[in-house]
């Protein structure tokens, strides 16, 4: 799909799936540092949504614990939340698409390439859904600057500066030292999807590592995304003890910026060299609603596709151009 008409399909807002029979759903592990999360934003939904069950050795209360064969054969069951470890993450997709299910998959999707692309590219060729869990997809900030950068809002995108560290403790570092591609895998994946988003796939780019403690871990990563006429900045610092805070959003065009700091609090300041919408020429700060619960807008988003009411505006193309770029930044892939 060509950028501009792919952005076209980023625009949705979400909003509650028509019809009143609810969807069958199930999750499969528990293990991903989102999982408990994607649970309970399911369950919040019971008006689209019906959990059957979760596949895993511990589950949650309320909740039918069963083997993975058995939540698969579920009569009527839609989709698959696979909330596994990332070493069992992208198996478990391709076992639930080769069973005829849509799948939410939380990030980053693969520790391969090749397994990723595979993947899916079949659920592309069934003509099931894969639904990323990028959850800044559908932060409002981020709808807006979507929205901003397909309308021409800020002209020809110049620059992309972005951040998104965190303190780490003793169990966070364990976690990404045992990734081959660190901190900026694990967590940087969600601020490349958005440049992607915004720029596509890049030309070419440059991984840089610098740990911050003698463990080899990494912990402190920066990586250069560059294009035709711009350029994408993307650092992850697991040992920033401010990172939430800082954590930012940054796009710059000819004709103006848009800045989202921090990066999921709903807060903009936005530039403009003339009147867009209904913002004024010059800049001006605002605030906008965030949902209190982050996975909301993703579960709300899929029910309407898997119904048949709209497509998924980040296709196969997008998700495999992300997950290639996600390894060159993170220094696994040259």
């Amino acid at each position: 799909m060509k950028r501009r008409a792919f952005l076209l399909a980023c625009g949705s807002t979400a909003f509650a799936a028509s019809g009143s029979a609810r969807l069958r759903i199930g999750q499969i592990g528990t293990e991903h540092a989102h999982a408990a999360g994607k649970m309970a934003a399911m369950r919040a939904l019971p008006e689209l949504w019906e959990v059957v069950g979760v596949a895993a050795e511990k589950g949650y209360e309320g909740v039918p614990l069963m083997t993975e064969a058995q939540l698969l054969s579920t009569p009527d069951l839609k989709a698959v939340a696979v909330e596994t470890r990332m070493e069992e993450s992208c198996a478990t997709a391709l076992r639930c698409i080769e069973a005829g299910k849509h799948v939410h998959l939380d990030k980053p999707g693969a520790l391969g390439h090749d397994e990723f692309k595979t993947m899916r590219l079949e659920a592309e060729k069934r003509g099931l859904t894969v639904q990323m869990g990028y959850m800044l997809r559908y932060n409002p900030a981020f709808e807006l600057l979507f929205q901003a950068v397909r309308e021409g809002w800020l002209g020809e995108i110049t620059e992309i500066d972005a951040a998104m560290g965190k303190l780490g403790d003793a169990k966070q570092r364990g976690i990404i030292g045992a990734l081959p591609g660190g901190g900026l895998f694990e967590l940087g994946c969600h601020v490349i999807d958005a440049v992607t988003t915004i720029l596509g796939k890049p030309q070419s780019v440059v991984a840089f590592s610098t740990p911050t403690q003698s463990d080899g871990v990494k912990d402190n990563q920066m990586a250069v995304l560059q294009y035709a006429k711009a350029t994408a900045v993307v650092r992850v610092n697991h040992a920033d003890p401010f990172g939430g805070p800082r954590r930012r959003f940054n796009v710059t065009g000819t004709e103006g910026t848009f800045e989202i700091l921090p990066m999921e609090s709903g807060k903009v300041n936005l530039s403009l060299t003339k009147a867009r919408g209904s913002y004024k020429k010059g800049t001006q700060s605002f605030q906008l609603t965030v949902p209190k619960d982050r996975y909301a807008g993703e579960f709300t988003d899929l029910a309407k596709v898997v119904r048949g009411e709209k497509k998924l505006g980040w296709d196969a193309a997008h998700d495999i151009s992300v997950h290639e770029t996600v390894l060159r930044a993170a220094g696994v892939w040259k």
